[in-house]
Protein backbone atom coordinates (compact mmCIF):
# COMPACT_ATOMS: atom_id res chain seq x y z
CA UNK A 1 0.00 0.00 0.00
CA UNK A 2 1.49 3.46 -0.97
CA UNK A 3 -0.23 6.16 0.79
CA UNK A 4 1.06 9.64 -0.46
CA UNK A 5 0.75 13.46 0.79
CA UNK A 6 0.46 15.68 -1.90
CA UNK A 7 0.75 19.63 -1.70
CA UNK A 8 -0.08 22.05 -4.50
CA UNK A 9 0.76 25.78 -3.27
CA UNK A 10 1.72 27.54 -6.91
CA UNK A 11 -1.50 29.46 -6.98
CA UNK A 12 -4.56 30.83 -4.72
CA UNK A 13 -5.91 27.74 -4.04
CA UNK A 14 -4.00 26.08 -1.42
CA UNK A 15 -4.41 22.44 -1.84
CA UNK A 16 -3.62 18.92 0.12
CA UNK A 17 -4.85 15.32 -0.66
CA UNK A 18 -3.96 12.42 0.79
CA UNK A 19 -4.22 9.15 -2.17
CA UNK A 20 -3.79 5.69 -1.62
CA UNK A 21 -2.66 3.88 -4.35
CA UNK A 22 -2.87 6.88 -7.01
CA UNK A 23 -6.89 7.12 -5.59
CA UNK A 24 -7.52 10.25 -3.52
CA UNK A 25 -8.95 9.19 -0.01
CA UNK A 26 -8.90 12.80 1.60
CA UNK A 27 -8.88 16.18 0.09
CA UNK A 28 -8.27 19.99 1.71
CA UNK A 29 -8.82 22.76 -0.43
CA UNK A 30 -9.30 26.58 -0.62
CA UNK A 31 -9.36 29.36 -2.70
CA UNK A 32 -8.38 32.87 -1.06
CA UNK A 33 -7.82 36.22 -3.06
CA UNK A 34 -4.60 36.59 -1.43
CA UNK A 35 -1.78 34.07 -0.79
CA UNK A 36 -2.84 32.49 2.54
CA UNK A 37 -0.85 29.06 2.32
CA UNK A 38 1.34 30.67 5.45
CA UNK A 39 -1.79 30.23 7.58
CA UNK A 40 -3.49 27.73 6.06
CA UNK A 41 -1.17 24.71 4.65
CA UNK A 42 -0.02 23.14 7.82
CA UNK A 43 -3.64 23.45 9.34
CA UNK A 44 -4.90 21.76 6.15
CA UNK A 45 -2.49 18.83 6.51
CA UNK A 46 -3.35 18.29 9.96
CA UNK A 47 -7.27 18.46 9.49
CA UNK A 48 -6.87 15.99 6.50
CA UNK A 49 -5.12 13.55 8.41
CA UNK A 50 -7.64 13.80 10.98
CA UNK A 51 -10.50 13.57 9.11
CA UNK A 52 -9.38 10.54 7.23
CA UNK A 53 -8.33 9.38 10.55
CA UNK A 54 -4.77 8.34 9.42
CA UNK A 55 -1.24 8.76 11.49
CA UNK A 56 1.32 10.90 9.29
CA UNK A 57 3.49 8.00 10.04
CA UNK A 58 1.80 5.81 7.68
CA UNK A 59 2.30 7.78 4.74
CA UNK A 60 5.24 6.43 2.02
CA UNK A 61 6.28 10.05 0.37
CA UNK A 62 5.22 13.44 -0.29
CA UNK A 63 4.61 14.60 -3.51
CA UNK A 64 4.67 19.13 -4.27
CA UNK A 65 3.53 20.74 -7.07
CA UNK A 66 7.02 22.35 -8.21
CA UNK A 67 5.92 25.08 -10.25
CA UNK A 68 5.83 27.23 -11.86
CA UNK A 69 3.54 29.71 -9.80
CA UNK A 70 3.72 32.24 -7.37
CA UNK A 71 7.40 32.51 -5.64
CA UNK A 72 6.07 32.87 -1.80
CA UNK A 73 3.62 30.25 -2.50
CA UNK A 74 6.30 27.44 -4.34
CA UNK A 75 8.04 28.56 -1.17
CA UNK A 76 5.85 27.66 1.33
CA UNK A 77 4.77 24.65 -0.55
CA UNK A 78 8.40 23.24 -0.66
CA UNK A 79 9.56 23.87 3.11
CA UNK A 80 6.83 21.80 4.15
CA UNK A 81 7.03 18.73 2.02
CA UNK A 82 10.78 18.73 3.07
CA UNK A 83 10.16 19.57 6.57
CA UNK A 84 7.75 16.39 6.38
CA UNK A 85 9.92 14.22 4.16
CA UNK A 86 13.00 14.98 6.56
CA UNK A 87 11.01 14.47 9.85
CA UNK A 88 9.67 11.26 8.93
CA UNK A 89 12.71 9.63 6.27
CA UNK A 90 10.42 9.23 3.24
CA UNK A 91 11.25 10.59 -0.69
CA UNK A 92 10.02 13.88 -1.74
CA UNK A 93 8.39 13.73 -5.63
CA UNK A 94 7.94 16.69 -7.59
CA UNK A 95 5.20 17.18 -10.13
CA UNK A 96 5.21 20.06 -12.89
CA UNK A 97 2.02 22.06 -11.99
CA UNK A 98 1.31 22.49 -15.64
CA UNK A 99 1.01 18.45 -15.74
CA UNK A 100 -1.50 19.04 -12.60
CA UNK A 101 -3.27 21.80 -14.57
CA UNK A 102 -3.64 19.27 -17.62
CA UNK A 103 -5.25 16.09 -15.53
CA UNK A 104 -8.58 18.67 -15.36
CA UNK A 105 -9.55 18.36 -18.81
CA UNK A 106 -11.25 14.98 -20.53
CA UNK A 107 -10.69 14.80 -24.22
CA UNK A 108 -10.31 11.99 -26.46
CA UNK A 109 -8.25 13.51 -29.13
CA UNK A 110 -6.37 17.26 -29.74
CA UNK A 111 -3.98 19.06 -27.41
CA UNK A 112 -4.04 20.38 -23.81
CA UNK A 113 -2.76 23.64 -23.05
CA UNK A 114 -1.84 24.44 -19.29
CA UNK A 115 -1.39 28.07 -19.42
CA UNK A 116 -1.03 29.95 -15.96
CA UNK A 117 -0.85 33.70 -15.94
CA UNK A 118 2.85 35.37 -15.51
CA UNK A 119 1.81 39.26 -15.15
CA UNK A 120 1.06 41.70 -18.26
CA UNK A 121 0.83 39.92 -21.64
CA UNK A 122 3.03 36.58 -20.17
CA UNK A 123 2.27 33.32 -19.37
CA UNK A 124 3.73 30.18 -18.16
CA UNK A 125 2.37 27.23 -20.21
CA UNK A 126 3.24 23.41 -21.75
CA UNK A 127 1.30 21.66 -23.96
CA UNK A 128 0.09 17.82 -23.77
CA UNK A 129 -1.57 14.85 -25.48
CA UNK A 130 -4.79 12.99 -23.44
CA UNK A 131 -3.82 9.86 -22.35
CA UNK A 132 -7.09 7.99 -21.96
CA UNK A 133 -7.78 10.79 -19.34
CA UNK A 134 -5.23 9.59 -16.73
CA UNK A 135 -1.96 11.57 -17.17
CA UNK A 136 -1.28 14.02 -19.99
CA UNK A 137 1.73 13.18 -22.20
CA UNK A 138 3.98 16.44 -22.52
CA UNK A 139 4.83 17.38 -25.76
CA UNK A 140 6.67 20.92 -25.14
CA UNK A 141 8.77 21.62 -22.22
CA UNK A 142 7.28 23.66 -19.73
CA UNK A 143 8.26 27.25 -19.89
CA UNK A 144 7.00 31.14 -20.55
CA UNK A 145 6.18 33.69 -23.08
CA UNK A 146 4.78 36.99 -24.39
CA UNK A 147 1.24 35.92 -25.73
CA UNK A 148 0.69 37.09 -29.24
CA UNK A 149 -1.74 36.42 -32.54
CA UNK A 150 0.48 33.81 -33.71
CA UNK A 151 0.93 31.45 -30.40
CA UNK A 152 0.26 27.90 -30.53
CA UNK A 153 -0.89 28.26 -34.24
CA UNK A 154 0.95 25.23 -35.10
CA UNK A 155 -1.30 23.27 -33.01
CA UNK A 156 -5.04 24.70 -33.41
CA UNK A 157 -5.14 25.34 -37.10
CA UNK A 158 -4.69 21.26 -37.48
CA UNK A 159 -6.61 19.82 -34.31
CA UNK A 160 -8.20 20.77 -31.32
CA UNK A 161 -6.87 22.65 -28.05
CA UNK A 162 -8.25 23.01 -24.94
CA UNK A 163 -6.95 25.60 -22.83
CA UNK A 164 -6.84 25.35 -18.97
CA UNK A 165 -5.66 27.92 -16.67
CA UNK A 166 -6.07 31.30 -15.02
CA UNK A 167 -5.51 32.92 -17.99
CA UNK A 168 -7.97 32.60 -20.53
CA UNK A 169 -9.33 36.09 -20.53
CA UNK A 170 -6.11 37.10 -21.37
CA UNK A 171 -5.48 34.76 -24.30
CA UNK A 172 -8.96 35.04 -25.68
CA UNK A 173 -7.61 39.21 -26.15
CA UNK A 174 -5.32 37.43 -28.89
CA UNK A 175 -6.58 33.82 -29.87
CA UNK A 176 -10.02 33.14 -31.28
CA UNK A 177 -10.19 30.12 -33.65
CA UNK A 178 -12.68 27.34 -34.31
CA UNK A 179 -10.74 24.46 -32.84
CA UNK A 180 -10.01 26.48 -29.13
CA UNK A 181 -11.77 25.43 -26.65
CA UNK A 182 -11.54 27.41 -23.09
CA UNK A 183 -11.78 25.32 -19.78
CA UNK A 184 -13.40 26.68 -16.94
CA UNK A 185 -10.95 24.97 -14.74
CA UNK A 186 -8.37 28.13 -13.74
CA UNK A 187 -6.42 26.66 -10.53
CA UNK A 188 -4.38 23.70 -10.01
CA UNK A 189 -5.21 21.06 -7.61
CA UNK A 190 -3.84 18.43 -5.03
CA UNK A 191 -7.09 16.65 -6.51
CA UNK A 192 -5.47 15.73 -9.65
CA UNK A 193 -1.84 14.70 -7.94
CA UNK A 194 -2.54 11.37 -6.67
CA UNK A 195 -2.11 9.00 -10.00
CA UNK A 196 1.02 10.92 -10.87
CA UNK A 197 2.74 10.66 -7.67
CA UNK A 198 1.79 7.23 -7.69
CA UNK A 199 3.23 6.74 -11.13
CA UNK A 200 6.46 8.17 -9.90
CA UNK A 201 6.70 6.23 -6.50
CA UNK A 202 6.42 3.25 -8.55
CA UNK A 203 9.43 4.07 -10.46
CA UNK A 204 11.56 5.41 -7.90
CA UNK A 205 11.20 8.75 -9.31
CA UNK A 206 12.70 10.68 -5.70
CA UNK A 207 14.02 14.52 -5.63
CA UNK A 208 17.47 14.78 -3.52
CA UNK A 209 15.36 16.91 -0.41
CA UNK A 210 18.56 19.03 0.18
CA UNK A 211 18.74 20.04 -3.08
CA UNK A 212 15.43 20.58 -4.71
CA UNK A 213 14.29 23.89 -5.16
CA UNK A 214 10.76 24.95 -7.06
CA UNK A 215 10.93 25.71 -10.78
CA UNK A 216 10.60 29.45 -11.06
CA UNK A 217 11.35 29.79 -14.70
CA UNK A 218 11.78 33.40 -14.80
CA UNK A 219 13.41 35.95 -12.38
CA UNK A 220 10.60 38.80 -10.83
CA UNK A 221 10.32 41.06 -14.15
CA UNK A 222 12.00 38.89 -16.03
CA UNK A 223 10.87 38.97 -19.83
CA UNK A 224 11.04 36.27 -22.67
CA UNK A 225 10.14 37.29 -26.17
CA UNK A 226 7.89 34.75 -28.11
CA UNK A 227 9.71 33.91 -31.52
Amino acid sequence: MCIILNIETSSKNCSVSVSENGNIIGLKEQSYDEYSHSKSLHVFIDEIFKEIELSPQKISAVAISEGPGSYTGLRIGVSAAKGICVALNIPLIAIDTMQILARKIECAEGYIISAMDARRDEIYYSVFKSNNCKIPIKVSKTDYMIINSDSFSNYFKSSTVNFVGNCNEKIKGFLDHKNIIFSDFILPSANEMGIISFSRFKKSEFEDISDFQPKYLKEFGGKKINI
